[in-house]
């Protein structure tokens, strides 16, 4: 049996036998083709990005990591408005750098955008994750390619300012910083063990059946999933949201692992670890921060999704990012006696003592408090997390940046252009000095004048626009980007400034599907011939056969000319 599956010992092969050398040329010969292959895919896929801006304005996006061999990898990505009028984010390409010195990605930057004939003096925008070598103020990327490029603004992505809003939480308020030093212990000591992780997925059975039994809940079809402790990324707001989700839903199985744990531990060491952790995690101070960092998370949580949308434009995530904050003054000013009322329930459910809250809250053991728990909770906890929350996310924009994003936010048609105002917009054209000289601004000033009185009072087709995408393409559908061209061109330019850098870091994603464990010896060329045709597969599957084949023909010099 195993001789007739042996497809080597059989008459075909044997009746056709060839040397190992024969072999060895002939995987030399396929792989060369492979290759040969998907260079030329790659480089008429890149083609047709590049046919598709048409020589206009664009920005980059660029983040750097390293692949499964350790060697670091950078990523860019091109925005611009294409020849249709849409916003498009495409990728380039990804490239090994020997350092990540912001010198040496400038080089190599300038290197990529030569080698498909991009004018640096058409970048107007900069999306980084926000690393010192990146947005360092003297010489950081940014500045490099500021002083090649004066017009080329950079917006340090919201997504990662989200971010290290609650990192500074963590840092400066101490019982933030305590609650997620708990939590972070609680996930490692149980997501580290394949034991724990299989008593904590029986518990969430056990406590399942009984729920069923009880009729607490339903069944239904994607109800009742199993949940896990996922351990939160550094960069990623929405992560901590899930993994707070899923503690206080799975509350009961962690605290009964850690009572298996603390029981059946044979050091005691590690009993008093976890017996430590056990009593934290059953306080009322730390399911009163839980459920304040969950909702405050949670109100967030609209604006962290929209920032990973490939194609957010930077005026609608401002009106998300003040909507979150609207909502979290509004939290503050009523929302303390529903906080309250939850983590009292929650606590009663899972027989943890209520605090008396006209009690005094206990400083030390050798001094007095002067104050109550309720004071403690509403004043040195609940306002001040929320006030430092707000105070961060209201410091994050430089005086450049905030001039930007006030021209963009008055370009908005929402709600009949609620938010116009001529003299921020002027504001905003002047820091393009290559578009808007002396003439341009004075012919703009009449543009903006005209334009909104025929948007706001003649065409009906603007009353309902959600965005300045939106109104690109309503200016382009009605042919008014050749009426008042200049009103056209600080639209495109505010499209093109960057909001996150969510699209740059989806290309690590795939690269990790294609060069693992597996394959982790793969080319530099090759990798980014793969990297190219699977996240640019829509504009690869437009190229022709035809195409590829002509660009291999051309490659070198054929024996036979098709």
């Amino acid at each position: 049996m195993l001789d007739f599956a042996n497809q080597r010992q059989s008459i075909q092969s044997s009746l056709h036998k060839q040397s190992e050398k024969t072999k060895s040329d002939y995987r030399i010969r396929l792989n060369a083709s492979i290759d040969v292959i998907v260079d030329a895919c790659t480089k008429e896929t890149t083609k047709t990005i590049i046919k598709d801006l048409d020589g206009d304005y664009f920005g980059i996006l660029v983040d750097e990591s390293k692949d499964i061999s350790h060697k670091d990898q950078m990523a860019l990505v091109l925005r611009y408005v294409n020849k249709n009028r849409e916003l498009i984010e495409s990728f380039l390409g990804i490239v090994h750098v020997g350092d990540t010195s912001a010198r040496s990605l400038q080089k190599v930057i300038y290197s990529l955008l030569l080698d498909h004939s991009l004018c640096l003096s058409r970048l107007r925008g900069q999306g980084y994750d926000g690393a010192s070598n990146m947005q360092g103020e003297k010489n950081g990327l940014k500045s490099l390619i500021l002083q090649d490029a004066p017009s080329a603004y950079y917006i340090h992505c919201f997504a990662h300012q989200l971010q290290l809003t609650l990192v500074a939480l963590s840092k400066k308020h101490p019982d933030v910083k305590n609650f997620f030093y708990v939590v972070t212990n609680v996930l490692n000591i149980i997501g580290t063990s394949f034991k724990c992780r299989d008593l904590l997925r029986q518990h969430q059975v056990e406590k399942l059946e009984e729920l069923l039994k009880s009729g607490e809940i339903l069944t239904r079809q994607g109800l009742n999933q199993e949940r896990g402790l996922q351990r939160p990324g550094d960069t990623r707001w929405g992560s901590h949201f899930k993994t707070l989700e899923n503690f206080m839903i799975i509350f009961s199985s962690i605290a009964n692992v850690l009572k298996d744990m603390k029981e059946n531990s044979p050091h005691d060491l590690d009993k008093l670890a976890v017996g430590n952790l056990l009593d934290k995690i059953q306080e009322f101070e730390f399911i009163f921060v839980l459920h304040l960092m969950f909702k405050m998370l949670l109100l967030t949580n609209e604006l962290n999704k929209a920032l990973q949308k490939k194609d957010q434009d930077i005026v609608n995530a401002m009106g998300l990012l003040n909507l979150s904050k609207r909502r979290l003054q509004t939290m503050r000013e009523s929302g303390l006696e529903s906080l309250m009322d939850e983590v009292s329930s929650f606590c009663g459910k899972h027989d943890i003592l209520v605090l008396e809250m006209t009690e005094d809250y206990p400083r030390s053991k050798r001094k007095k408090s002067e104050i109550s728990y309720l004071h403690h909770f509403r004043v040195e906890v609940f306002y001040a997390v929320i006030d430092l929350q707000l105070q961060v996310l209201n410091n994050r924009f430089d005086v450049v940046t905030s001039d930007l994003l006030l021209g963009m936010a008055s370009l908005n048609p929402v709600d009949s252009f609620a938010n116009f105002s001529k003299s921020r917009i002027m504001k905003l054209a002047e820091y393009y000095k290559s578009e808007f000289g002396d003439n341009e601004l004075r012919d703009l000033s009449y543009q903006l004048d005209s334009f909104i009185v025929y948007a706001r009072e003649c065409d009906s087709k603007f009353l309902n626009l959600k965005g300045i995408k939106d109104l690109a393409t309503m200016m382009a559908q009605t042919k008014l980007d050749q009426t008042w061209s200049l009103v056209y061109l600080l639209v495109k330019l505010a499209l093109i400034l960057l909001v996150a850098t969510a699209s740059v870091e989806r290309a690590y994603s795939s690269m990790k599907l294609i060069k693992n464990d597996l394959r982790n010896s793969i080319g530099e060329e090759f990798l980014n011939g793969c990297l190219v045709c699977k996240i640019e597969r829509k504009i690869f599957e437009t190229v022709s056969n035809d195409a590829i084949i002509d660009r291999f023909q051309n490659m070198k010099s054929r024996r036979v000319q098709l």
